[in-house]
């Protein structure tokens, strides 16, 4: 699914409160530094920053946790 995910895009996934939806801000392909963690990113395996839909929170998250909302 990451091929067919792109900045734009709206979003959810699962969290610890429960289901959230945001849309996409930013495709990481390289590792990045985030919130004071290493996170392992390549054009095979990216992972995406999303903005909350409710809140000003930014979460990231590999292609394999989100669900594209029609």
């Amino acid at each position: 699914m990451s091929k067919d995910l792109a900045v734009g895009d709206h979003v959810r996934w699962n969290s610890e409160a429960g289901e959230v939806s945001g849309v996409i801000v930013k495709k990481h392909t390289s590792d990045t530094e985030y919130k004071g963690h290493m996170r392992r990113c390549s054009p095979d395996e990216p992972q995406f920053e999303i903005k909350s839909d409710k809140t000003d929170h930014v979460a990231m998250h590999k292609a394999s946790a989100l669900h594209r909302i029609r």
